[in-house]
């Protein structure tokens, strides 16, 4: 089956586990890992992997385009904006894992299909891509004025980057839960648990709907509906009881355990992030092998 190329740009522990899960993409080729640190795990363990290892950065893929043509950037926010610069007029797409915010904010069970055209995606943050999709099962049924979401993660889990944009981290995740939720208005608070063995990443989903409108059943069926969708690409993503139900309120209590590629099975607050990541790569990738499929079939038909 014909593949598109990608690569990642970043060889740290996210970048690394993307590398894991690409491996076993039916869709996409990954060609490519671009770093800045040649003794880094994840640049050895893509060599061993028969990629082709980038050592100086962005401006070394740009010695060699043809390497791929969806790249991942798992790198700081401060970078993204570089590399979105530095690929300006290529034919390129670029799926963002930092918190830069610089692209359209995707959710793939929420708005994939609305975005497959843009040069840079947004992945917001990890809280929102396991919350948004919550939030949104219960706006599709009755209007959310209020959401809050609460996301606890292991403490472990939490690197350097977390740590230093975590006033990043709220007020992304609340743009993301009134833009792509669809809530009137919303918020978002992070804990690092420094628990001993850590926890697995869990969240805490509130929502009021407007006043009349409550539909408790079509709302249960919708959330499970969503949860099916999101579990179709984390695998460990799940409810941790049914939805509670009081007057006008909603909670959804969920919980997301890491597929352990590279990563701990309690870090599903990363997994989730590079879960998504791939789903939304294999979508574009849908896209430009149908392209490609009707522009030789119309070049066939010119011939016959």
């Amino acid at each position: 089956m014909e593949k598109v190329k990608v690569g990642i740009i970043g060889s740290g522990n996210i970048g690394t586990d993307l590398l894991m899960k690409l491996m076993r993409s039916k869709t996409l080729e990954v060609t490519t890992m671009i770093g800045i640190d040649r003794h880094s795990d994840g640049l050895k363990r893509a060599k061993a992997n028969g990629l082709k290892v980038i050592v100086n950065g962005i401006d070394g893929f740009l010695e060699r385009p043809e390497l791929a043509d969806i790249l991942f950037d798992a790198t700081s926010a401060k970078a993204h904006f570089r590399h979105v610069e530095a690929l300006e007029g290529m034919d390129k797409q670029l799926i963002d894992l930092t918190p830069a915010a610089a692209g359209p904010s995707v959710v793939p069970s929420v708005n994939m299909k609305d975005y497959t055209r843009e040069r840079s995606l947004n992945l917001i943050t990890c809280g929102g891509q396991a919350t948004i999709p919550i939030v949104h099962a219960v706006n599709r049924v009755s209007p959310v004025d209020y959401a809050e979401i609460a996301a606890t993660i292991a403490s472990k889990s939490a690197g350097p980057g977390t740590r230093a944009n975590i006033d990043e981290f709220t007020i992304t995740t609340r743009k993301g839960i009134e833009k792509v939720g669809g809530a009137k208005k919303g918020k978002a608070i992070i804990i690092l648990n420094p628990a001993e063995p850590p926890i697995m990443m869990r969240d805490t989903i509130y929502c009021e709907v407007a006043e009349g409108r409550m539909k408790e059943q079509e709302i249960t069926d919708s959330i499970y509906k969503m949860v099916n969708e999101v579990q179709k690409y984390v695998p460990g993503y799940r409810l941790r009881s049914e939805p509670v139900f009081d007057k006008n309120a909603v909670t959804v209590f969920a919980e997301v355990e890491g597929a352990g590629d590279y990563l701990e099975t309690y870090a599903g607050n990363l997994d989730i992030m590079t879960a998504a990541a791939v789903k939304v790569a294999e979508e574009l990738a849908e896209i430009r092998l149908g392209k490609a499929a009707a522009g030789f079939a119309e070049a066939e038909g010119r011939h016959t």
